[in-house]
């Protein structure tokens, strides 16, 4: 191969960004923050600091992708990323090839099937992670500042916690004095590791309830007279067709529907967050019930994902009668 990487330049790269975003971390009373975002062009990765380990993501594109180019340099690269960010000890990196899968929206992952899980702080609060067994961690950073909303819109109130994941919403909720809490998800790994991170924080109590249904399903079904939310998180995946679904959801085809329903979960003066990391999204507004839209994505980004936006988001509220 006639190409030879700029090490230098790189880890140069690396230490100045992780200055930056320490001392910025340090004042939010945060451990976990994107400290790489394909800033330079022979670089294509993402990496990001969870205390002392660095989740490392390299895009098999560019002269990454040329054949040769992982076995000739994958050792020099991570040796860098090594060096710079973590003392040069190789162990606390959980390194990925990310390579676009079918539609070409989605990632193969590449992953360990066991990883060594280990808690984090986030705004104060504990969070459990997992760098090493799948592409996603535990706690998607780029909606920090989303979940920092939350938790200061959540005092009294009846939240709802919509495709939960890990529930990292559901605790800012309960820390910021929710009343009660409901966390759906089809996944029962993930809801009881929702409720180990909300151990973790003293908030593990009979009034923040979580569930393993399909909330697509739970939707479908006629919500009770007196069962609404004040504030609702609907942070829908890109795509699915889990085998426990009884449909697949594609959230650009089905997102109206998917609103539609969720307004009908919400108390007549409440606020429903809407989110999703699809490339290329497009809201059909015209498609929506009447109510007010108000995008919210630029205030939602964090500042160390302000180079690559990764979400669009908007808060909806009934228009009134």
């Amino acid at each position: 191969m006639s190409w030879t990487p700029d090490w230098i330049a790189f880890g140069n790269r690396l230490r100045k960004n992780d200055r930056h975003w320490s001392r910025w971390a340090r004042r939010e009373d945060t451990e976990c923050y994107r400290v790489y975002d394909r800033d330079l062009p022979d670089f294509p990765l993402q990496i990001d600091r969870y205390g002392p380990r660095l989740h490392v993501q390299l895009m098999h594109k560019g002269r990454w992708a040329e054949p040769g180019a992982l076995e000739a340099y994958g050792d020099g690269l991570l040796d860098t990323v090594a060096s710079a960010l973590a003392g040069g000890h190789r162990h606390q990196l959980a390194a990925k090839l990310r390579e676009r899968g079918r539609g070409g929206e989605q990632y193969a992952e590449a992953g360990q099937a066991d990883g060594e899980r280990f808690v984090v702080l986030e705004h104060g609060l504990q969070f459990e992670v997992d760098l090493e067994s799948r592409l996603d961690t535990g706690l998607f950073l780029d909606h920090r500042s989303t979940r920092a909303r939350v938790r200061e819109q959540a005092q009294g109130r009846r939240f709802l916690n919509l495709f939960a994941y890990t529930g990292s919403f559901t605790v800012h909720a309960a820390a910021g004095g929710a009343a009660s809490s409901l966390t759906l998800d089809l996944s029962r790994t993930y809801t009881d590791w929702t409720r180990r991170n909300l151990a973790l924080n003293g908030l593990d109590r009979p009034e923040h309830p979580c569930m393993a249904v399909d909330v697509l399903q739970w939707l479908e079904t006629a919500p009770p007279r007196d069962q609404r939310f004040d504030l609702i998180v609907l942070d829908p995946p890109s795509f699915s067709n889990s085998k426990r679904m009884e449909t697949s959801f594609d959230v650009q085809r089905d997102h109206p529907w998917l609103i539609q329903r969720s307004l009908l979960r919400l108390a007549p003066e409440g606020v429903l967050i809407f989110s999703n990391n699809r490339r290329g999204f497009d809201l059909h507004a015209a498609e929506l019930p009447a109510c007010h839209l108000n995008e919210i994505t630029r205030a939602t980004t964090p500042p160390d994902f302000q180079r690559h936006p990764p979400h669009r988001c908007w808060e909806i509220r009934h228009r009134a009668p």
